[in-house]
């Protein structure tokens, strides 16, 4: 047997945060009066997507480290107290979901499921595949997922390149029923999605996308997409931002054949997390607000994003505002933080993890 099937499933080995652990400096984040940032979690390199757990474990899987966290609040201070392996040399296990007391973990070319989850740590049990025969390139493979108001696993195949016109199912949001095995194209013509979530109270699902590189510092533009029917053409590789002709792609075809962004981000800026905001901690005009992500960019000659952002919304549904919510991971050219992805605790207070830290900060609210 491999080294990697081997070492998916063992002792969860438990330990406390270490306090020798590289101290942060949050007072460098900028956030809106009233609003507070603390550490959940530390010692979780290249923290990814996380998932909560019934029990309120937090899971989190990584991309360039192999493994898959969990995290231990045992007092219940809303502070975890204890890091644990769930797996590792995994490939990307960057995704993680939780349903039904079972945690699912992609990993490139196919989902895991670790049944009854909680109930068997510190011994995680065997994993089944419940989804596999995904592409195994890893350029745009990792992964985030998640189950969707109607029961089905949402799980994104990237574009295997910058730019190309990959055949079904990359560029892809698939729809998986997990007790049947029926796939589905949800959503076509999207380069790289790795965030999504669905409006609270349309049901409907608005997805982050990374536009394409080497047409400049600014063009094109990231983007939110909104899926309003199933099958719905976003655009790659032949149109960009819903703006842009492609320059090898483009010919023969026009701009309104495409569904546009909702949003147009900055170029560059990477949308790795996205969430409507449930809470009732927050004031009221954050309630079902969009949270983003901006990860940052890596090929400006200026850098941009590495914040949190948030969009707000008129009563008919269109865009009010999109404005900074937290900021300061970025000084000058030099980053020393990158947020990725979000989770809510039941408190309704918010988690954000960090890739380039690797930690795990909590944000909280108290009227000033």
């Amino acid at each position: 047997m491999s080294r990697a099937l081997v070492s998916i499933v063992g002792c969860l080995c438990l330990w406390g945060v270490a306090s020798a652990a590289v101290a942060l400096d949050l007072g460098r984040l900028h956030l809106p009066p009233g609003f507070k940032v603390s550490l959940y979690a530390e010692q979780v390199p290249d923290a990814r997507q996380m998932a909560l757990g019934s029990e309120g474990t937090l899971f989190i899987g990584t991309r360039e480290a192999g493994r898959v966290y969990a995290a231990i609040d045992a007092n219940h201070d809303r502070v975890a107290e204890r890091i644990g392996l769930i797996a590792e040399y995994l490939s990307m296990p960057s995704g993680v979901a939780f349903r039904d007391g079972a945690l699912y973990v992609a990993a490139v070319d196919r989902v895991l499921r670790f049944p009854n989850i909680e109930a068997h740590l510190p011994m995680p049990p065997t994993p089944e595949q419940v989804v596999g025969g995904l592409p195994k390139d890893t350029h745009h493979g990792w992964k985030f997922i998640a189950f969707g108001p109607d029961g089905a696993l949402y799980v994104p195949v990237g574009a295997p390149c910058n730019i190309c016109a990959p055949k079904f199912p990359y560029a892809s949001i698939l729809r998986i029923t997990t007790y049947t095995g029926e796939v589905s194209a949800y959503a076509r013509g999207v380069r790289n999605s790795v965030a999504f979530d669905w409006h609270p109270r349309t049901g409907e699902m608005w997805f982050a996308e990374h536009g394409r590189d080497m047409l400049g510092d600014d063009a094109p533009p990231d983007e939110i997409n909104h899926v309003t029917r199933a099958g719905q053409h976003f655009g790659y590789p032949y149109v960009h931002g819903g703006e842009i002709l492609d320059p090898e792609f483009g010919a023969g075809h026009t701009l309104d054949e495409f569904t546009p962004p909702a949003i147009k981000l900055g170029a560059h800026v990477a949308p790795t997390g996205l969430m409507f905001y449930r809470g009732t901690m927050f004031p009221p005009d954050y309630h079902n607000a969009l949270l983003v992500a901006e990860h940052g960019s890596w090929n400006r000659s200026r850098k941009a994003g590495y914040r949190v952002m948030r969009a707000t919304f008129k009563q008919d549904g269109s865009l009010a505002g999109y404005e900074p919510f937290i900021s300061g991971w970025l000084e000058g050219e030099e980053s020393w933080g990158r947020p990725v992805a979000f989770a809510m605790l039941d408190d309704g207070s918010l988690l954000i993890s960090d890739d380039q830290a690797g930690v795990v900060y909590r944000v909280t609210y108290q009227a000033p």
